[in-house]
């Protein structure tokens, strides 16, 4: 075999080397969102990890949510002033842990005042309105990720 075909055998071969690799991680990624889903219709609570829009720096925080089909609602507890909701505007990535699993996903902010006012609805039946009250101090925005 002369080296140019061994050259071609190689490059042959990482090729389905990282095709391979892609495949296992799109169903990696799919076997944590089932794993993670499932995880969310059994709790109350989740963590939260965005990016510092100054340092860059993973910031972790436990947050409220609702699932509803393929999509999980968030509401920030101070509305826009809320400090990991001004983080996902800079940077839409975020990650959705519950219980240790968890994976990134894009956070899309929800400024609409009549699509804000369905979150919160969707919160006072989860949590109940006298907590929802309690907690949270401002309602003009909210966060939608799409889990599927």
């Amino acid at each position: 075999m002369s080296s140019f075909d061994r050259s071609q055998t190689r490059k042959k071969t990482k090729r389905k080397m990282k095709a391979t690799a892609k495949k296992t991680t799109m169903m990696t990624t799919k076997a944590t969102t089932a794993s993670l889903k499932e995880r969310l219709t059994r709790y109350r609570q989740i963590k939260i990890s965005v990016s510092g829009r100054k340092s860059g720096k993973t910031i972790s925080i436990p947050v409220w949510f609702v699932l509803e089909g393929g999509k999980l609602y968030l509401l920030p507890v101070q509305g826009s002033d809320t400090q990991w909701y001004k983080n996902v505007l800079k940077n839409p990535s975020i990650r959705i842990d519950a219980r240790g699993v968890g994976t990134t996903f894009r956070a899309v902010p929800v400024t609409d005042a009549k699509a804000v006012k369905s979150v919160i609805e969707k919160f006072r039946e989860k949590y109940g309105a006298k907590d929802v009250k309690k907690y949270y101090s401002k309602f003009d925005a909210a966060v939608v990720v799409q889990l599927t």
